[in-house]
């Protein structure tokens, strides 16, 4: 069952995984909110692992950084592994300034300047959307934990440092974020006939770059969003 870039067998992933960019991240997740985790893939030290939470079955596998990486992990286990949903957590900078740093932010949709659409037939721009049964799950849990959670645009870049000056144009524009990943995994989704959702802890604002959140807080201060996540994933 293996593939170039995993070797877990069938059946050792949840139908429902949580995809965070960093393996420590993943690593971290699996072993504060899951019971019996167990480690199903780790090639090149992308770190996959399979537990329960609340009694019901979740797995946890870092992406890496970028659409190429998440297009490639988020299709693998769509295709070959019957994953059903995969819910990012991840961090993002802050565009809106209705939002502070560690707001929660679910992604309607996400805008990119990435070609990624291209090999599905789409040659001008595309801001695919996320499955809407699980934003509203989202929207369920968030209530229930009390969790502010804004919902609307994220931006999905290839760049990081850019140099556009897109950023204030997206601002004017009411996009919320900007990450790395979101529009590769919803176009994978849709393509396939499955699930998928954005949440983000806002990490650092993009127009005041003192105002940001350390590595170590990245990996490991993100509780809000992981718990909705989780409540999301094992929702009923």
């Amino acid at each position: 069952m293996a593939t170039l870039h995993n070797t877990a067998e069938k059946g050792d992933f949840a139908k429902t995984v949580l995809m965070p960019g960093d393996p420590l991240r993943a690593k971290f997740i699996a072993e504060t909110y899951l019971q019996d985790a167990k480690l199903v893939n780790n090639v090149r030290g992308i770190q996959g692992y399979t537990g329960t939470y609340k009694g019901k079955r979740v797995s946890v596998m870092a992406s890496g950084m970028g659409m190429p990486s998440i297009g490639i992990y988020s299709y693998e286990l769509f295709t070959q592994y019957d994953v059903s949903s995969i819910i990012r957590v991840g961090s993002a900078g802050m565009l809106s300034d209705k939002l502070r740093i560690r707001s929660v932010v679910a992604a309607m949709s996400a805008y990119s300047n990435s070609n990624y659409g291209d090999q599905y037939g789409f040659r001008g721009n595309l801001a695919p959307c996320c499955s809407y049964d699980l934003l509203v799950k989202a929207k369920d849990a968030a209530a229930r934990l009390g969790v502010e959670m804004p919902v609307g645009p994220v931006f999905s870049s290839d760049v990081f440092y850019d140099e556009s000056g897109a950023s204030k144009l997206l601002s004017n524009m009411g996009v919320l974020a900007v990450e790395m990943e979101s529009a590769a995994l919803y176009m994978n989704a849709a393509r396939l006939g499955k699930k998928a959702l954005c949440l983000c802890t806002v990490s650092d604002m993009l127009f005041d770059p003192s105002k940001t959140m350390t590595a170590e807080e990245r990996q490991s201060g993100l509780e809000k969003m992981l718990r909705l996540a989780l409540q999301t994933a094992t929702a009923d």
